[in-house]
């Protein structure tokens, strides 16, 4: 039988060990009930949140960001793949950083793909690795959305234009999830259900004369 969405979903929800060690299941159930318990929360206590765009927003952020951790965990350190066994470049993150450095848009990029990031792949592949894991919990726990949607943006940017020649590619697929992201970052969707909508009601619940963090309104 092929796969199918609802196949795959519970397969990755309960079977440990799917396409990384268990301990990765564990955190994603304690992220899955943080995000329900947080969009409970700003349900009941702030009535602006009390609205069904809002419930959209929750579930599409969630989902985008369930997708971001999916993605991590082909790359766990400290090995950054999944089949540590292979030769280096054969798997995981430095096959597809291999890939870039063939088929980037940009010559530059390539190069620097070629000629930076390889020859030192360990001091990147952490660096790679901890931002993705940071765009998921932004958008799984809705916090500070504005700002790692822009990351993310960034992160979906540098994979369309390097990966935009590799064969079976099809560079729609990362212009998509860029436009997603940066969606997520103009439209705040960290206020939909998320803590950005329960640190912005608390500071506006605040007299006007508290009200001076002008960069965490940024933030969130």
């Amino acid at each position: 039988m092929n796969p199918n969405p609802v196949s795959d979903v519970v397969a990755f929800l309960t079977r440990p060990g799917w396409t990384a060690p268990g301990w990765t299941t564990v955190v994603f159930w304690l992220l899955i009930a943080a995000s329900i318990v947080i969009a409970a929360y700003a349900w009941s206590t702030i009535p602006g949140q009390r609205a069904a765009k809002n419930l959209f927003g929750w579930i599409c952020r969630f989902s985008i960001g369930a997708m971001w951790w999916q993605q991590t965990l082909w790359k766990l350190p400290p090995y950054y793949t999944d089949h540590p066994d292979k030769p280096f470049g054969a798997t995981g993150l430095a096959y597809w950083m291999g890939l870039m450095g063939k088929h980037a848009a940009i010559p530059a990029q390539a190069d620097f793909v070629n000629h930076i990031v390889l020859p030192h792949f360990y001091v990147f592949a952490p660096i790679v690795y901890s931002l993705e894991v940071l765009t998921a919990l932004s958008l799984i726990l809705g916090l500070f959305v504005p700002v790692w949607g822009l990351i993310g943006a960034a992160q979906i940017a540098n994979l369309w234009l390097g990966l935009y020649s590799a064969p079976g590619e099809w560079p729609w697929t990362y212009f998509f999830l860029m436009v997603v992201m940066l969606i997520f970052a103009v439209h705040r969707y960290g206020r939909a259900l998320g803590l950005d909508a329960i640190i912005t009601s608390k500071r506006a619940s605040r007299p006007l004369a508290q009200r001076r963090r002008p960069f965490l309104s940024f933030l969130t």
